[in-house]
């Protein structure tokens, strides 16, 4: 699980850059591995979490807001919103991965990487998510919409 988690914190970096600098996703996850040095064995989930993230984004950041009181995705720092972005892709998307670790790895992430308040910010979005995507009904809308999104 060691691999997941450095993935994890890979995938963190290739997303902030996406936020500053305009690129492919495909072109970032390169451009991270031809200058820094990692574990070559976290780079297909890394990869996998960057370009979903990524090109899901838009569907994401709605459910992202829906679940945000008081907070539009522009006022989100940008690690925050990062952090966000690839842990809902895991909620929707990563059915082999339990929404506890998805969520605690989130929050870690948040806790290490953004400000003081990072980490129960988080929280508080995932958690509210997590409970909106087990509401009856509501897990299937937002997987259609995805769906459709795909195509």
């Amino acid at each position: 699980m060691r691999q997941r988690r450095i993935a994890r914190e890979i995938a963190l970096q290739v997303l902030y850059s996406l936020e500053v600098v305009e690129m492919e996703a495909g072109e970032a996850i390169e451009l991270y591995w031809n200058h820094h040095e990692a574990p070559v064995e976290a780079k297909p989930f890394s990869s996998l979490l960057v370009e979903g993230t990524w090109e899901h984004r838009d569907q994401i950041d709605a459910l992202i807001v829906s679940c945000s009181e008081n907070w539009s995705i522009a006022r989100m720092s940008k690690v925050d919103k990062s952090i966000l972005r690839m842990a809902v892709f895991e909620l929707c998307f990563c059915a082999d991965i339990p929404p506890k670790v998805t969520m605690n790895e989130a929050i870690d992430l948040g806790k290490v990487y953004g400000s003081e308040n990072s980490g129960s910010f988080i929280n508080g979005i995932l958690d509210a998510l997590h409970v909106k995507l087990n509401k009856k009904g509501v897990d299937q809308e937002i997987g259609s919409s995805l769906e459709e999104s795909k195509q």
